[in-house]
């Protein structure tokens, strides 16, 4: 209800909008003068509103026709809301748009500067307008999960409940868990995850919903908000299907399960992580179809993947694969080992944790319960005659030192390494301890790699770039003739998601030559070898990338993203 004040009966009069006996006749049986009048039908809404919003300097809205950012609705209490018929809009920065039934009341504008933590930039809009809109705001999350149960059959998705104790959940049984809310919601979550190719599932509490995303092509979608109130029995269920403690909400858990869904097998691994207003829950996706590949469905630049090749086929040595959590590394590694692995070859690896399963192949999960280090088990490898070992990440000094010693005694060591690029990981080998000349001497080949999205072929757009730019970004001067560059069409269309669909692997190898060995045990620094690298014809990260935008296949938005300049 817009409460009355003096500016507004001053405005209605002066308007002739209503008489002052009429007013005052409103005022002495305790109605409230706006709704009368447009009970009467005398004067629209939105002629009244556009005068009220002229009285009062603010600017009138329909909020039936407005969809209210999920970021402003968290910025204020359900509570406050309702009972001030505000609606949260907007929010950028430290603004916060909304939509209140009374532009004069300013005690109350100051008190939602003060619960939100930002400054109010009020809109005028009927308070019954409002009120339903607020129904429809906080009701959407009941509204979302009620949709989204009804995607797919619950035939098809019940979980299997006498696997438990394997761990191994089957969504194509049936039981009667059906009549569970939470267990149906957390079933569907996995098969949509999976339909839609997400590698992770992010289950985040907020002030007054869950807020559910999927990371799909590397960048988080938002999927859905579930009420709050199921927050709890989102993440027991999760729990109970990884064998975690339910009743402890106050530590970090990690766990794993596994389901099968249409004849694949899927491996979940589970993390939870006490947060303000409750448990976050992250889940990654670890599709056992997706190790499958081979070095050349990978999509390498010919002088990268020959260098990977020559690599992976030596009998001995070290072969590293850098970049960040996400990029591909394990893929990478999994089809060099794919490349090696022979009837006749004993490859062992050592994982934290075993991502894919790999018939053939002997994978050690590593416990550090139970004392199972990296280091440790890769001392239990070497005395089981292995040929090739793949140790999952170096990640300290011990493990360093065990590796590059099994690289010069006769193994083939594949491994990960963070760093930003090829050059970087020798460099990083020294300062863990490692010796100069045992590190020149052990290191075949580097290889730094990221995940770029590809355009969507059906929908992409022609980008216009100038020449200037394009060389400062590191395209040739011979290449800019007739160069043809695309650009996302970021509404998408029905076959993509923001312009994209799909991430394909850019990948930097430094292959150390007798001249890179001799630099890395005179102590060169890594400018140094790079420029050396570069001039032999190594292909960085930012030149792969402009390769494939040239090609048409990725955007040069994108390649910026992933890359750093030269």
């Amino acid at each position: 209800m817009v409460r009355t004040s003096g500016k507004i009966r001053r405005l209605l009069i002066d308007a002739g909008l209503v008489s002052s006996e009429a007013w005052n006749a409103a005022r002495a049986s305790g109605r409230p003068i706006v709704d009368d009048l447009l009970r009467s039908g005398s004067i629209g809404e939105s002629r009244l509103y556009a005068t009220l919003g002229l009285a009062a300097g603010i600017a009138p809205i329909d909020v039936s026709r407005v969809r209210p950012d999920p970021a402003a609705v968290e910025s204020l209490p359900k509570e406050t809301c309702l009972e001030h018929l505000v609606l949260p809009i907007a929010r950028n920065g430290d603004q916060l748009t909304l939509a209140v039934s009374d532009p004069f009341d300013l005690l109350l504008l100051d008190d939602l500067n003060m619960l939100s933590g930002c400054k109010v930039r009020p809109m005028l809009s009927h308070p019954a307008a409002i009120k339903q809109a607020l129904e429809t705001v906080f009701d959407n999350g009941r509204q979302q999960v009620e949709d989204l149960l009804g995607e797919v059959s619950t035939n098809a998705i019940e979980v299997k409940e006498d696997a438990a104790d394997e761990r191994d959940i089957d969504l194509s049984a049936s039981g009667s868990d059906d009549d569970v809310p939470a267990v149906k919601l957390v079933n569907l979550l996995l098969v949509r995850a999976l339909r839609d190719k997400a590698s992770d599932i992010h289950i985040e509490p907020g002030d007054t919903a869950v807020r559910v995303r999927f990371r799909v092509d590397g960048r988080l979608i938002e999927i859905m908000r579930p009420p709050k109130s199921m927050l709890a029995a989102l993440t027991s269920r999760l729990k109970i299907m990884a064998n975690l403690d339910i009743a402890e909400r106050m530590a970090p858990q990690d766990g794993k399960f596994q389901i099968r869904y249409e004849n694949r097998t899927i491996d979940f691994r589970l993390s939870t992580l006490p947060v303000v207003g409750g448990e976050k829950a992250v889940m990654r996706i670890l599709d056992q179809s997706g190790a499958a590949a081979s070095l050349e469905k990978l999509g390498y630049e010919p002088r990268c993947l020959e260098d990977m090749k020559r690599a992976v086929d030596s009998s001995y040595g070290m072969v590293l694969v850098t970049g960040p959590t996400g990029s591909g590394k394990s893929t990478t590694l999994y089809a060099s080992v794919k490349e090696v692995a022979t009837p006749d070859i004993n490859v062992v690896t050592v994982e934290d944790p075993v991502e894919y399963r790999m018939d053939g192949i002997n994978q050690v999960p590593v416990n550090p319960k139970r004392g199972l280090t990296f280091a440790g088990a890769l001392r239990s490898i070497l005395r089981q005659d292995p040929d090739v070992v793949l140790v999952g990440e170096i990640r300290d000094t011990e493990t360093a030192e065990i590796a590059v010693k099994a690289a010069l005694t006769g193994h083939l060591v594949l491994s990960t390494l963070h760093t930003n690029d090829a050059p970087g990981a020798v460099t990083r080998l020294i300062d863990m301890g490692i010796d100069p000349f045992m590190v020149s001497s052990s290191l075949i080949c580097v290889a730094a790699q990221r995940l770029a999205r590809i355009l969507c072929p059906h929908c992409r757009r022609p980008a216009e770039v100038p020449p200037k730019e394009l060389l400062a970004m590191g395209f040739r001067e011979e290449e800019l003739e007739g160069i043809s560059l695309f650009q996302a069409n970021m509404d998408g269309c029905p076959r993509c998601k923001g312009g994209y669909k799909g991430r394909f692997a850019l990948l930097e190898t430094l292959f150390l030559d007798h001249t890179l060995k001799r630099m890395v045990v005179e102590g060169k620094s890594v400018h140094e070898i790079k420029a050396e690298a570069i001039r032999q014809g190594m292909l960085t990260l930012r030149r792969v990338g402009l390769l494939n935008a040239m090609r048409g296949k990725t955007s040069l938005e994108e390649v910026l993203r992933v890359t750093m300049p030269d």
